[in-house]
């Protein structure tokens, strides 16, 4: 590193860099003006943008190891400050150092809220010579993955140091694998889940030649789902229709582990598939998009649904009337994904069964939710997502606002 006069670096951020790409926008010159500024200066923040302009090229590795550098240096970041020196919240976000599927991406619900977030990144082996960061209350963000098992145990103890109210504690967090949530959900009147079993290779090969009577699919039929753990949007996701199928798609994977369940065929009368994004903000759900595709794997299908206005008219339909026609449908059902998972942002994607039940396909704190679509397109969209952001912001200053029961029990020995 030269020793050029030290500058104030503007830290981009997700939101900002993620509306640009979503926008089309080639971030190759941002990169590269990060470069260059790295070059010339020992600025972590640069470095983590840099880091996601990386990955948003799918330069994954790259992205991780210049993260790295960044988080050698500095693990805690302020990357938004209140428009007052004496913010109404302080918010701290703990997260994991990994891809943008590793944390909740919750720069996306806060890109205009006015208060203050400082993000402390911790992995298994990050020391904490001191207590917490002054906060008002904690978001744990680090989401459900084998990667981040270390840093979440850490957070959990950390977190037995603060007094302050903590929002989607760790113990909650661990719900949310495919698996885990299938035994939470799965028996629950109004919820409909296929069994969900996490299985190796050398399971999947002993039971294709025989070697095995004991295992995940004794009572199953084809076809059957089967995904690489850890993978989200459909990556790696298939249907199986028979033994020999699965065969193949084990020996064309290179993966260690799969999760593996029965298929539901969900589609509609009309012969087309619709998937509704929904989250839960405290007890309240909000429906952040509906995808309705003429295949099954509906990851939102944006062609499709800009070629079909009808189908974009029947998602603003339903955005209109959610909370009058299908919350109240399956009001229970939701009230109980928050009592049993004790999770105070979550989101899931799911669809409706023809004897009327939630079909929930996966849970989870990582979902991506945004307003970054095409106004030309989705201007139903906009005011919607504002309303989950809304949600979201005030559910922190609440939370902010109340006390612990630790608190309260501290304050009445000390009387």
């Amino acid at each position: 590193m030269t020793d050029a006069p030290r500058q104030v670096y503007q830290s981009l951020g997700l939101s900002v860099l993620l509306r640009a790409a979503t926008a089309g926008n080639d971030l190759t010159p941002i990169g590269l003006s990060l470069l260059e500024y790295a070059q010339h200066h020992d600025d972590p923040d640069a470095l983590l943008d840099l880091s996601l302009v990386l990955e948003m090229k799918y330069e994954k590795q790259a992205a991780l190891a210049v993260q790295q550098q960044a988080l050698q240096m500095r693990r805690l970041y302020r990357i938004r400050k209140a428009s007052t020196e004496n913010p109404s919240l302080k918010l701290l976000v703990l997260k994991a150092p990994g891809d943008l599927m590793a944390n909740t991406p919750f720069e996306c619900l806060l890109e205009h809220a006015d208060l203050q977030i400082d993000v402390l990144y911790v992995d298994g082996h990050t020391a904490q010579e001191r207590g917490l960061p002054e906060h008002d209350v904690v978001l744990v963000a680090a989401c459900a993955l084998d990667e981040n098992a270390a840093a979440l145990a850490q957070i959990a103890a950390w977190l037995r140091t603060t007094k302050k109210r903590v929002l989607n504690p760790p113990e909650g967090i661990a719900h949310t694998t495919r698996d885990a949530a299938y035994a939470l959900l799965g028996g629950v009147p109004g919820i409909c889940m296929a069994p969900t079993t996490r299985v190796s290779r050398a399971q999947i090969l002993d039971l294709l030649a025989g070697r095995s009577d004991n295992l995940f699919m004794l009572d199953a039929n084809y076809p059957l789902i089967i995904r690489p753990v850890g993978s989200h949007a459909g990556d790696g996701l298939e249907c199986v229709s028979s033994a020999a199928e699965l065969a193949d798609y084990v020996d064309r994977s290179t993966v260690a582990e799969f999760y593996i369940a029965p298929f539901i065929d969900y589609g509609s009368s009309d012969g087309l598939f619709r998937k509704y994004r929904i989250v839960m903000v405290g007890m309240t759900p909000f429906l952040c998009h509906m995808g309705i595709s003429a295949h099954w794997i509906v990851h939102y299908p944006y062609a499709e649904m800009i070629a079909h206005p009808e189908r974009r008219g029947e998602e603003e339909r339903l955005m209109s009337n959610f909370d009058t026609t299908f919350a109240v449908r399956h009001r229970e059902a939701l009230r109980a994904i928050v009592d049993l998972t004790s999770l105070d942002y979550v989101g899931f994607d799911c669809a409706e069964t023809e004897d009327g039940r939630l079909l929930i396909f996966e849970i989870a704190t990582g979902m991506v939710v945004h307003d970054m679509d095409d106004a030309a397109f989705f201007p139903y969209k906009l005011p919607q997502m504002r309303r989950v952001f809304s949600a979201f912001h005030q559910m922190l200053v609440a939370a902010g606002t109340v006390r612990t029961t630790n608190t309260i029990k501290q304050e009445c020995r000390s009387e």
